[in-house]
């Protein structure tokens, strides 16, 4: 098979992603924009009360100015990291037993959503960056532009890892029930470990410093903090090394789970 037709079926499979999201208009404005910008004013009136209770200047060394404009950022920083929604489509195709149509196909199972992830969030994107850019700019929270391209390219490579472990936890479908219980456990854990909840750097040591170099922080805390100036290009750096070091471990994983799985699931039938 020719990296011509490989480039066109993933360009589909992509598109397909963008209609289908644009399909459902109140879903993706939901997903896009309303729980992410909910999440954002939760997060501003915690951080508010916290400088105003304790009257205090600065906590961790940054001042509130430093949280107020972390808390513009992560949830819609996290929201485009995120991919329990394709995880629990992946996990139903083997519950169902409908993967045996994507299965004859001239494709692969991990290509086809894959592809239709990245492309939902390149249309996540331009909606959930939006409102961050407009708040930032009314509320004049520290920002630094320049660097919005390089933490966008982070985020966006964080997506291939966070994607080899959904589908990790989707290999597991074939060998235990309703797997949909780890989905949301991990998610729990990311939510902590990404930095969604709080920034890493307010973490004992030496918990910081370990939680830090894992590759979740690149899904919020390292790319928020960059450009929100709490951190330097050289986490940035790690961020991608880190990446591409929890890749390399999890591709053989992945495959390795995929090819058991799919041995048990033709001997056994759907």
């Amino acid at each position: 098979m020719s990296f011509t037709s490989f480039l066109r079926r993933n360009r589909a499979f992509f598109r397909l992603a963008v209609l289908s999201n644009l399909e459902y208009r109140f879903n993706y404005f939901t997903d896009a924009i309303l729980q992410p910008l909910v999440a954002a004013l939760v997060e501003l009136t915690l951080w508010h009360s916290i400088f105003a209770t304790a009257a205090i200047a600065s906590l961790g060394g940054y001042p509130k100015e430093s949280y107020m404009a972390y808390a513009f950022w992560a949830p819609f920083v996290g929201r485009i990291s995120a991919n329990w929604m394709y995880e629990f489509r992946m996990t139903a195709e083997i519950e169902s037993g409908s993967i045996n149509a994507l299965m004859v196909k001239p494709m692969s199972f991990f290509e086809y959503y894959l592809s239709q992830l990245l492309g939902y969030k390149v249309i996540t994107t331009l909606a959930s960056l939006i409102i961050p850019l407009v708040l930032v700019q009314f509320f004049a929270a520290k920002t630094d532009w320049s660097k919005v391209p390089l933490m966008l390219g982070l985020v966006f490579y964080y997506l291939i890892f966070v994607y080899l472990v959904s589908f990790i936890v989707t290999c597991m479908a074939f060998h235990l029930n309703r797997v949909h219980s780890l989905t949301v456990a991990k998610n729990l854990a990311l939510w902590l470990l990404s930095g969604e909840l709080v920034p890493l750097d307010l973490m004992p040591e030496p918990y910081r410093s370990w939680i830090i170099s894992l590759p979740f922080a690149s899904a919020v805390y390292i790319p928020v903090g960059y450009v929100t100036g709490r951190i330097g290009i050289e986490a940035v750096v790690q961020g991608f090394v880190s990446i591409t070091i929890g890749c390399a471990v999890l591709a053989p994983i992945g495959y390795g789970l995929w090819k058991l799985g799919i041995k048990k699931y033709t001997g056994t039938g759907a």
